[in-house]
């Protein structure tokens, strides 16, 4: 827990360094939401991940016990102004959050709260969480908001790095689990050691770059060309991540066994039934192939991880001289044109990206209360 403010510069370098360490979501989030509440010094601090269904994935909280925190009962729901934030992307400042016309209450045992700062966390135009923080540690003159624009700018900065963070662990959570474990251990120190190091380092050149730029414009200007160099860097580093991600065991298996051992672990590692089938599949293209099977790992991962489904059911038949891959789950599903107007795409857009790519087609049917089957036809060679 904080212990009282700490020298912006000194507790921001703390809570980059921080983040940086860390490749589980859960551990980024609660080291994003301490560093947070002891740099704008405030006595309760929170972070969501929203879920597609109105809830949140995940909520981590600091400056409320265990015992408080068991005793307000269930997560929140996406409604009242954390609503807002989501939906609207933009910053709340609130002298009283009680007061907002918005706001529509918390449970008994829920902490009393009243000047709050909120924002959303974004990675490019998709907010994937909402930070916020409550009751500032000073004093506050009737009807002001402890938090000042200055708290505002200091929360923006440490959000944008936390939506790195954020990217970064989620990147290494899906290359262990959506992977063998040779693809994913290289997966994971390629993602991780190169190239988020290397944004690491662009992100606080360009902050030295800022501040540099009225005092000493000569110096920021020699900051920014250094950005300009990691900024290649970094994109030289991913490039090459990513023309190294087909499996190997894709190209000494097959399509067919690759699927199957890949759904036999995750079958293993959840708690839902996962099962395959392929049926008179032949091989085709590298690439068709290959698309094929990371539309199959991104439904998995939205099967799994998402839906809260029981049973995902996977099968590759053969049409034509093409295939067909179908991922059905049994879980709570969505409305696919909600989705897409709330920017949250569950992969939607990188799965029609790969099947479009090898001239195939991608189709989705869903429905809340309905589960989900992703359909995907690739055409053979």
């Amino acid at each position: 827990m904080s212990q009282g403010p700490r020298s912006g510069l000194a507790a921001v370098s703390s809570a980059l360094l921080a983040m940086s360490r860390h490749l589980e979501v859960r551990d980024v989030l609660k080291t994003i939401v301490a560093s947070a509440r002891e740099l704008l010094d405030a006595q309760y601090a929170a972070l969501g991940v929203p879920d597609d269904h109105g809830g949140f994935a995940q909520f981590v909280v600091d400056g409320v016990s265990d015992q408080q925190w068991k005793a307000i009962g269930p997560l929140p729901r996406q409604h009242g102004i954390l609503a807002a934030m989501l939906q609207e992307a933009k910053v709340e400042r609130l002298a009283d959050v009680r007061r907002d016309p918005r706001f529509e209450g918390w449970p008994s045992a829920h902490p009393d709260m009243s000047d709050f700062l909120g924002l959303p966390i974004r990675d490019g135009d998709e907010v994937i969480g909402a930070l916020f923080l409550a009751n500032k540690n000073c004093p506050k003159p009737e009807g002001s908001c402890g938090f000042t624009e200055e708290d505002e700018e200091l929360l923006s900065i440490l959000a944008q790095h936390a939506a790195i963070a954020l990217t970064n662990a989620r990147l290494y959570e899906r290359s262990r689990e959506l992977t063998i474990v040779e693809e994913r251990s290289r997966l994971a120190h390629e993602l991780h050691d190169a190239v988020s190091q290397k944004l690491f380092s662009l992100r606080l050149t360009a902050q030295a770059a800022a501040a540099l730029i009225d005092r000493d414009p000569s110096r920021a200007k020699g900051e920014l060309h250094q950005v300009a160099a990691l900024a290649a860097e970094a994109a030289d580093e991913l490039r090459a991540a990513v023309v190294e991600l087909r499996p190997a065991a894709l190209d000494e298996d097959g399509l067919v066994a690759t699927l199957r051992t890949q759904i036999q672990v995750l079958d293993r590692a959840h708690t839902a039934r996962v099962t395959f089938a392929g049926r008179g599949v032949k091989a085709l293209p590298a690439a068709q192939e290959e698309a094929v099977l990371r539309v199959a790992q991104e439904a998995l991962h939205n099967a799994l991880r998402h839906s809260g489904a029981e049973h995902v059911d996977v099968t590759l038949d053969r049409r034509g001289s093409g295939a067909v891959l179908r991922v059905t789950d049994d879980g709570s599903g969505f409305d696919p044109t909600a989705i897409r107007r709330a920017g949250r795409h569950l992969g939607l857009v990188s799965m029609r990206d790969r099947a479009s790519g090898v001239g195939g087609t991608l189709t989705v049917e869903s429905a809340p209360g309905k589960g989900t089957t992703i359909e995907m036809e690739a055409p053979g060679g």
